[in-house]
C-alpha cells in the first residue's frame, strides 16, 4: 500500500538521512522532509504517516493522518495533548532501545549502595581515609528484596540483573500480566503502598503520566524502609524533589541514586546537590552506542509494517501517554 510520510520539523542531519534510508528501503513510501512548519502545514493534508512531534496547527490539517511515530519512547509533557488524544491516529513510540544500557546503570547504582561508594566518594573528594566498620556499609545483596515499579522492558532487564545478584524481585505494572525471567510476583500499581515497607531497593522505571506525576512524595517516602534505598531512572516528576531531600536529611530513607530529576538541568543551588548518601547523573542512564540505529530500526520497520497492512510496533495508549 503506497502512502505519504512527513518527517516533521525540525530538520536535523540524522532525520534527513533517515528519510532517505526510508525512501530507499520501502518503496511504497513518499517521504518528504519540510524544513519549517509552514512547509509542513502543507504536506501533512495528504499524509497518511508522520514521525515527530506534531503541533495542534499541524494537527487540524492532517485529515488523513492514521500513523504517527512519536521521537522518543516517553516524550515530554505536552506531547499527548487533548486534540491529540481524541484524533484517530495512532502513536508509536521508540521503548525497547535502551534496556540494555540503563538495565547497567540500575546495577551501577545498587551495586555502589551496596558497597558504600556514596559513603566513600566524599571522603575521597575530601583526601580523607575513613574505612567503616567492618559489619557496617555494606547491604549483603542475597537477603534483599528490590522492588521494580514498572515493569517493561528496562524494569525486566533491571529484574534480570537484581535476581542474578541472588536478590529477590518483586514488581508492579498497570499492564503487564505475565511474569518475566528473574521476577519472584508481580501486582497492580495498587499495591505499591503495601509493597513499600517490605523493600530494600525501590526502582522506578514508569513514565511521566498523569498517574505517575508525583507518586513519590512525602507520605510514600515514609512507608519506605529507613535502610531502604530510591533509584529513579525513570522520569524526574515521579519523584518530589524537596520531599526526597527531607527525607534524606531526616533520615527517612538511606539514600537515593537519581538520573533524573523534577528540574533539568538540576540547578547548581538546588539543596539536593548536598543532601546525605546521594548519587546523582545528569539524565545519562540511556546513554550507550547504537542507539539512533535501533531507532531507526523501529521507524523502518514500522514503515514496512504500514505498507503491508499489518498491526504496527510499540502502539501507545494516547490517553495514559505510554
Amino acid at each position: 500500500m503506497a502512502f505519504k510520510l512527513v518527517m516533521l520539523p525540525p530538520q536535523r542531519d540524522l532525520t534527513r538521512q533517515w528519510a532517505v534510508r526510508v525512501a530507499r528501503e520501502v518503496p511504497e513510501a513518499q517521504v518528504v522532509a519540510p524544513e519549517t512548519t509552514a512547509e509542513a502545514r502543507e504536506q501533512i493534508v495528504a499524509a497518511e504517516t508522520a514521525f515527530g512531534t506534531i503541533p495542534p496547527d499541524v494537527l487540524r490539517l492532517a485529515g488523513k493522518l492514521r500513523w504517527l511515530q512519536a521521537p522518543a519512547i516517553a516524550p515530554p509533557a505536552g506531547y499527548y495533548y487533548p486534540e491529540l488524544i481524541a484524533h484517530p491516529v495512532v502513536v508509536t513510540n521508540f521503548r525497547g532501545i535502551f534496556n540494555d544500557h540503563i538495565g547497567a546503570h540500575i546495577l551501577a547504582f545498587v551495586l555502589a549502595f551496596a558497597r558504600g561508594l556514596h559513603y566513600y566518594i566524599p571522603d575521597q573528594l575530601r583526601h580523607e581515609w575513613r574505612p567503616r566498620p567492618p559489619d557496617t556499609g555494606v547491604v549483603h545483596l542475597p537477603e534483599t528484596t528490590a522492588l521494580i515499579v514498572g515493569v517493561g522492558g528496562i524494569g525486566t532487564e533491571a529484574a534480570r540483573l537484581c535476581a542474578a545478584l541472588g536478590m529477590r524481585v518483586v514488581g508492579t505494572d498497570a499492564r503487564r500480566t505475565d511474569l518475566p525471567p528473574g521476577l519472584a510476583e508481580l501486582h497492580r500499581p495498587e499495591e505499591l503502598d503495601r509493597l513499600l515497607p517490605g523493600a530494600d531497593f525501590v526502582i522506578l522505571t514508569i513514565p511521566h503520566t498523569p498517574a505517575t506525576e508525583g507518586l513519590f512524595d512525602a507520605a510514600r517516602l515514609r512507608r519506605m524502609k529507613r535502610s531502604a534505598f530510591l533509584i529513579n531512572i525513570g522520569r524526574g516528576m515521579t519523584v518530589k524533589l524537596d520531599d526526597l531531600v527531607a527525607a534524606l536529611r531526616a533520615g527517612v530513607i538511606a539514600g537515593a541514586g537519581l538520573d533524573v530529576f523534577e528540574v533539568e538541568p538540576l540547578p547548581s543551588d538546588h539543596p539536593l546537590w548536598t543532601a546525605p548518601n546521594v548519587l546523582l547523573t545528569p539524565h545519562t542512564a540511556g546513554y550507550g552506542p547504537y542507539l539512533d540505529e535501533r531507532r531507526f530500526e523501529i521507524l523502518l520497520d514500522n514503515c514496512r509494517r504500514y505498507a503491508a497492512g499489518r498491526p504496527l510496533r510499540n502502539v501507545v495508549d494516547k490517553a495514559s501517554w505510554f
